[in-house]
């Protein structure tokens, strides 16, 4: 099947020359220099563009007053009556950013060309902008699937020696083509997570114990927020009762343990 251009996907990018740590030039302040030249005129110059005069006159100064020498000069009396002009320096800026402007086209479409199908760039781009309410959403390899008569249990590998186990429906590992090797996000809302200390000798059946270093508290009135660090780079957040933080005696660099249930994981992929 072949894309449709509509549906075709490119790269297009903007430059933009900085001075003063300030936004100095780019393509619309170029083009409003290159009608200045055209028409002689800063009004006519700022109504072919689309701006104010005012806005014009704005942004002429501030490139004037950040570039070496003027690139906009005004001319006053003669037959016309005087108007705008654009200096020497003012030319040759233009030309030099056209140069600029072209070799960056050129380097786009080698970028592009390098990447091949545009679209999975694009597929990357939406992942990474994904936004969910979970505070807690981890990347990982699937190590293992057992399905069983109605559910899954499904093992998801986030760092070397870091696991999380997840009881999906077998519909679920179906729909979502879920295989071994393949990566994948374990989602865990911060309200199902339980914080607890000294479990050597506990007995649990929850599935997901992720023993690690209290990295942050933070206290509120009715709830704390809690981030453990439990190695490979991955925090897991929680959020308790104030109550229960002030029973557990809770402080940052302490040792503790986030326990959930694998049935409070939710599992997705791209």
């Amino acid at each position: 099947m072949v894309k449709s251009r509509r549906d075709a996907i490119g790269l297009e990018g903007s430059i933009w020359f900085q001075k003063a740590e300030n936004k100095y030039l780019g393509g619309e302040r170029i083009a409003l220099l290159e009608k200045i030249d055209e028409l002689g005129s800063i009004n006519s110059a700022a109504k072919a563009v689309g701006i104010s005069y005012k806005t014009a006159w704005h942004l002429v100064n501030l490139v004037n007053n950040l570039a070496e020498k003027p690139l906009v000069d005004r001319v006053t009396g003669g037959k016309g009556g005087g108007g705008t002009v654009l200096t020497r320096e003012g030319k040759k800026v233009i030309e030099q950013f056209r140069i600029v402007q072209e070799e960056h086209r050129k380097y786009l479409h080698n970028l592009e060309s390098r990447l091949g199908d545009a679209s999975n760039l694009y597929q990357f781009l939406q992942r990474i902008s994904m936004k969910i309410s979970a505070r807690n959403v981890f990347s990982g390899t699937i190590e293992s699937i057992t399905k069983g008569t109605v559910n899954a249990e499904v093992t998801l590998l986030i760092g070397e020696e870091t696991r999380i186990t997840a009881i999906i429906t077998n519909g679920a590992v179906d729909n979502l083509s879920l295989k071994e090797g393949m990566n994948a996000y374990a989602i865990v809302k911060s309200s199902s997570i339980i914080i607890a200390q000294e479990l050597h000798d506990a007995k649990l059946s929850a599935r997901n114990i992720m023993p690690g270093i209290i990295s942050k508290l933070i206290e509120g009135p009715v709830s704390t927020e809690v981030d453990v660090e439990i190695g490979d780079g991955n925090v897991i957040s929680a959020i308790i009762t104030h109550g229960s933080s002030e029973k557990l005696s809770l402080k940052e660099g302490d040792h503790a343990c986030a326990l959930f249930k694998a049935s409070s994981v939710i599992l997705g992929v791209n």
